[in-house]
C-alpha cells in the first residue's frame, strides 16, 4: 500500500488587508501577532507566514518590529518560519523585499505577477468611524491602484531568494502567472523546487471555484511539472471548504486571519489562529490524514533548516 503523504498547515496569522476595525481579536501589534503564531504551532501549525504591524496595527517592514516578532516565535516554537515580500499596498519594491537579504528565512511568498488588486469594499465593514485613522485611506486606495510585480521585480525577486537560501512560495492570483513562473523555471532563473500558493477571489484575480481550481492545478502540473507542491488562500467565509478541496487534491492547506476573519460560513468571528488551525486539523484528521510536524515540512518542502535562518 503506498504510503500517504502528510499534510502541511500553514497559519497565515495577520497579513495586511484586514484592518483592526474589522474584528477585535486580529492580531494588529508585533506582540499578538508572535503570541498568535506561536499559539497556531501548539494547535497543530507546522508553518506560520508572517507580516508585520507597527503598534496601531498598520503594515510594517521596520527591522526591529519584524526582528522581535520572528525571534520570538522562533524562541518558542520549532515551526517553519516564512516571510511576506507582498507586504502591502503602496510600499514600494525595494522595501517589500528587503526582508528576505536581512532575516533570510527559511520561506518567503513570491508574487507571481502585476494585477489589479482590489479590496476597498472592507471600508463596509468598519461602521461609522474605523478604530485608527489610518484604515480608511488604506482599503479605498485599492480602487486606483495595482500591485506592482514585473518581469524584473520577479527575477530579482527570485535570484535574492536563491541567493538566501529561501524557498519561493509563488502566490499564483490569475492563470498568466503560472506562465510567467515557467519562463523564469525555463530560463533557469528558478534553481530551487517550486511550491505555489494558489490565491483565487481576489477582485481582480480569477473566481474561487472548484471548477477554476482544479483547472490552475492541472496546468500548474503540465507547465511547471508533477512534482509540483500546492496549497491555496481560501478567503473570507469559504476558508475550510476550499482548503479541504485542496486537500483531496493532493495539496497542503493554509488557514489563518490573514485570509478570513471567521470561523464557519454564518460568519461567526474567529477568536484566533488557534481556533481555525484547531478545526482545520480536525477536517483533515477526520478525513483520515496525517498532519506534518514543522520537521517533516521542513523534508516535504527541502528547506534549509530554522538554524540557517538570521533572527
Amino acid at each position: 500500500m503506498r504510503k500517504q503523504k502528510k499534510v502541511v498547515i500553514t497559519a497565515a496569522i495577520t497579513g495586511a488587508i484586514h484592518t483592526p476595525s474589522l474584528s477585535p481579536y486580529l492580531p494588529s501589534n508585533p506582540d499578538q501577532i508572535a503570541q498568535q503564531a506561536i499559539d497556531a504551532v501548539k494547535a497543530g501549525a507546522a508553518v506560520v507566514h508572517i507580516h508585520a504591524r507597527a503598534e496601531d496595527g498598520s503594515p510594517t517592514t521596520d527591522f526591529g518590529i519584524y526582528r522581535k516578532i520572528l525571534s520570538t516565535i522562533k524562541n518558542n516554537t520549532d515551526a517553519v518560519i516564512s516571510i511576506t515580500t507582498g507586504g502591502a499596498q503602496g510600499m514600494s519594491v525595494e522595501e517589500r523585499f528587503s526582508v528576505i537579504e536581512e532575516f533570510k528565512p527559511e520561506m518567503a511568498s513570491a508574487n507571481g505577477g502585476t494585477m489589479n488588486f482590489c479590496f476597498h469594499k472592507l471600508r463596509d465593514m468598519m461602521g461609522e468611524t474605523p478604530k485608527y485613522e489610518w484604515e480608511e485611506p488604506f482599503v479605498l486606495r485599492t480602487y486606483y491602484s495595482f500591485f506592482k510585480n514585473t518581469f524584473a521585480d520577479l527575477e530579482y525577486c527570485i535570484k535574492t531568494m536563491n541567493a538566501c537560501g529561501t524557498l519561493p512560495e509563488y502566490e499564483v492570483f490569475d492563470y498568466g502567472q503560472l506562465a510567467n513562473i515557467q519562463y523564469f523555471k525555463k530560463n533557469g532563473v528558478i534553481t530551487q523546487p517550486i511550491l505555489l500558493q494558489f490565491v483565487p477571489g481576489v477582485m481582480g484575480g480569477y473566481p474561487m471555484n472548484n471548477e477554476a481550481m482544479m483547472f490552475m492545478i492541472d496546468q500548474a502540473k503540465k507547465m511547471l511539472g508533477d512534482d509540483v507542491q500546492y496549497c491555496t488562500v481560501s478567503g473570507g467565509r469559504r476558508m475550510f471548504r476550499n482548503a479541504t478541496m485542496m486537500l483531496l487534491q493532493g495539496g497542503n492547506v493554509r488557514v489563518g486571519m490573514e485570509d478570513g476573519l471567521y470561523t464557519n460560513i454564518q460568519g461567526d468571528l474567529a477568536e484566533s489562529n488557534a481556533q481555525q488551525v484547531k478545526k482545520m486539523r480536525s477536517i483533515i484528521e477526520l478525513l483520515d490524514y496525517e498532519i506534518a510536524t514543522p520537521d517533516e515540512a521542513r523534508e516535504m518542502l527541502h528547506l534549509k533548516g530554522g538554524n540557517m535562518v538570521n533572527f
